[in-house]
């Protein structure tokens, strides 16, 4: 009977280490996906002012 408990434990604490590394590569995920965002609209703003600032000199 001791055996299959720990089969069962085994067993549960696997499918919890594969849900906590889900959880840890959607976090990942959406911390990427926050700063290439960030990145991109400040490149953006950037552009649009380097653009601004030879559109105004022409």
């Amino acid at each position: 009977m001791s055996e299959i408990k720990e089969i069962i434990k085994k067993d549960h604490s696997q499918e919890e280490e594969k849900a906590a590394t889900l959880v840890e590569y959607a976090l990942l995920v959406a911390l990427i996906a926050v700063v290439c965002i960030v990145s991109v609209r400040i490149i953006g703003q950037k552009t649009s002012q380097k653009f601004s600032m030879l559109a105004s000199s022409l």
